[in-house]
């Protein structure tokens, strides 16, 4: 392993990764730059568990999502306990699917029918968040040495701090554009009724309250109404 050139990408990579648009873009990102970036890596994937259910989040290269949904109907695998921290390990390693898997005996007969020789994974974590678990594959036994299940470690490391650096700013874009909707739901109600600020907004609470429905999902309806009846009086 020629640490000084991986460093190297490394500092590249966490440039990219910064530099993605959203969420997903940083997800998908992330699982391309691992099969770019590990020597014997040909997939790679980012695996959650919500609620019981295997979701995954990105995938690149074929295999990935056919193991992470065998893995989810099983309830077993090492991406699927990983992802959920069913124990305190925060990495796995697979050296050859072929031996015995006395962990997860259904998921490793089932992964060797979909050509995987060898696997490696790590969790995706910051000090206060879970993404879940970057998985990497090899169709060939032994290409994860100790040195590239130690690269994909510190692949995972800039990756979730990437990933919550993306996560903030989702979140902050996501608060502005309800903030903006309910703004203008607010003066639609305010034009429309001479009511006050105050009056606007709780009408829209009262029916989000009534109704079990997202302010700003109300706040969008109000919006499409007046759109359509612009578009009749057309």
């Amino acid at each position: 392993m020629d640490w000084q050139k991986f460093a190297e990408e490394m500092a590249v990579l966490a440039r990219t990764l910064l530099k993605q648009d959203s969420v997903q873009q940083t997800l998908d990102e992330i699982a391309a730059s691992a099969v770019r970036l590990v020597d014997g890596c040909d997939a790679a994937g980012v695996l959650a568990v919500r609620k019981g259910r295997a979701v995954t989040l990105a995938s690149y290269g074929d295999m990935v999502e056919e193991s992470d949904r065998v893995q989810g109907e099983l309830g077993e695998g090492p991406c699927f306990d990983l992802a959920r921290r069913a124990d305190d390990d925060r990495v796995f390693r697979i050296v050859d699917m072929g031996r015995p898997q006395p962990d997860w005996p259904r998921y490793a007969e089932a992964a060797r029918g979909l050509g995987i020789g060898s696997m490696t994974g790590v969790l995706l974590y910051t000090h206060e968040q879970d993404f879940g678990a970057l998985n990497l594959y090899a169709r060939r036994p032994g290409a994860f040495t100790e040195d590239i299940a130690t690269a994909g470690w510190l692949l995972a490391s800039h990756a979730a701090v990437a990933l919550a650096d993306a996560r903030t700013i989702d979140q902050l874009e996501h608060a502005l554009e309800t903030r903006h909707a309910i703004g203008e739901a607010m003066g639609i109600l305010m034009e429309r009724h001479g009511m006050s600020d105050e009056d606007a907004f709780n009408v829209l609470r009262s029916i989000s309250q009534h109704h079990n429905v997202k302010l700003r999902d109300v706040a969008q309806r109000i919006r499409d109404k007046r759109s359509d009846d612009r578009a009749d009086r057309a």
